[in-house]
């Protein structure tokens, strides 16, 4: 079968084999916008079912190489944009019952009682300095220094809820280097 048996009714087939022989040089592009083997190889399809959509927008006598190109490029930035719009959602009902879940254990182990007897201040402060940064800075603020949440949302710039949220996630944090320091310090065994 030649490229010519191949090609729907319609279509160039001088410009399928154009198209074709530009496959490898495409592919290397996308590789270079994506970094990502896998990545590249889905562009690659998205700009070959663009390209052979709109092949009648594409002008004889021009690099198709270069339109193939281009095409690449605008469907890795439409993609860039469209992941930009979606903002991942936090799993505010999955963050309380891992706490909930890591507090029975805990309790489980005997380890609120154990750790009342230790002197946990350097413990603390050491879990609080391996905090992320925005974690590290809520706990700070309300927790350490007192400050209402208010306070802290206009101190930080961001809405009281953010300020919430943090806290949470900054006390889960928290929460689950200290039962790692009690785990390494022997005063409990692993959960089964």
């Amino acid at each position: 079968m030649t490229a010519d048996d191949a090609a729907p009714p319609g279509r160039d087939p001088a410009l399928d084999a154009a198209f074709l022989d530009a496959m490898d040089s495409v592919y290397r592009f996308a590789k270079s916008l994506t970094r990502d083997a896998a990545a590249a190889d889905d562009l690659v399809q998205e700009t070959y079912l663009r390209a052979f959509r709109f092949a009648s927008s594409f002008i004889p006598g021009s690099d198709a190489r270069r339109w193939l190109f281009t095409i690449c490029r605008n469907a890795f930035l439409r993609g860039e944009e469209r992941d930009q719009r979606y903002t991942p959602l936090d799993d505010a009902e999955g963050e309380v019952l891992r706490a909930v879940q890591s507090h029975n254990e805990w309790h489980a182990e005997g380890l609120d009682e154990a750790l009342m007897r230790l002197d946990l201040s350097e413990a603390i402060t050491d879990a609080i300095a391996r905090l992320p940064e925005t974690f590290r800075v809520a706990v700070v603020l309300v927790d350490l220094e007192g400050c209402a949440y208010a306070d802290a949302a206009e101190l930080l710039g961001v809405p009281v809820g953010t300020v919430r949220s943090r806290l949470f996630r900054g006390r889960r944090l928290l929460q689950e280097s200290l039962i790692a320091f009690a785990r390494d310090a022997g005063l409990s065994k692993e959960p089964e």
